[in-house]
């Protein structure tokens, strides 16, 4: 039992550092514990062939088709960079247990071009660094214009998920609080193909991005993970 208190508070205490650090600056990716998401020549992910290519470091696809990494990561930090084109919309997925049905089977953390009619319009938690259909973000339009890079720092801590866009700490949950598949808990709906509650979800699986959604592309850059004990 002491061993489990000691473990809970230093998860809280390792939590509470990241975010804070999170407030003001996005973290150091060249030290050490860091590493390339995925390899130039993407010999450690897994995307179907002819969708998803890397040009001058940058990582883009032509369709609607998401990249997996390999690995399965539990407690971890991933940094990078991402751009929209005029009305993006995709994510940065987490905590994926099924790569062939991972829309109910994952988090994901929203990408859009939220200065587009269409997503600007739309609900909260379907704009730029929302848990996609369950938490927007408690700031809207801190994403930047089509055409501009913009930086994503994402915490994952077994139910405990952060995210800074920009040098803004965003968006924070607690999984545990999602007991239900339909609703969440401020009593706005879930939307019906995310029928799973977070609270049962597994905390680690696979990390992938969502390709070329909604008829508009987006591009990925300089993502690096860290690991975290």
């Amino acid at each position: 039992m002491k061993k489990l208190v000691f473990l809970s508070a230093f998860l809280l205490v390792t939590t509470t550092i990241y975010a804070q650090k999170g407030k003001s600056k996005h973290p150091k990716t060249k030290g050490k514990g860091w590493t390339d998401l995925f390899t130039a020549d993407l010999s450690n992910a897994n995307y179907p062939d002819g969708i998803w290519t890397v040009e001058n470091g940058e990582l883009t696809a032509s369709e609607d088709q998401a990249i997996w990494t390999e690995k399965t990561y539990d407690n971890f930090v991933l940094d990078l960079e991402f751009k929209n084109a005029d009305g993006t919309n995709s994510g940065v997925i987490v905590y994926c247990s099924d790569v062939k049905n991972w829309i109910p089977n994952s988090v994901e953390i929203q990408i859009a071009d939220d200065y587009a009619e269409k997503w600007a319009n739309s609900a909260k938690d379907w704009q730029c660094a929302a848990i996609f259909g369950h938490l927007p973000a408690n700031e809207q339009k801190v994403v930047k214009k089509p055409g501009e890079w913009n930086r994503y720092t994402i915490t994952c801590i077994d139910q405990n998920i952060s995210v800074v866009l920009n040098g803004k700490l965003v968006t924070e949950m607690d999984m545990s609080k999602w007991t239900s598949g339909t609703t969440n808990p401020d009593g706005s709906p879930i939307p019906s193909w995310l029928n799973k509650p977070f609270a049962e979800l597994p905390t680690q699986g696979k990390i992938g991005l969502q390709g070329k959604h909604a008829g508009a592309p987006v591009w990925f850059r300089n993502m690096r993970i860290k690991e975290l004990n």
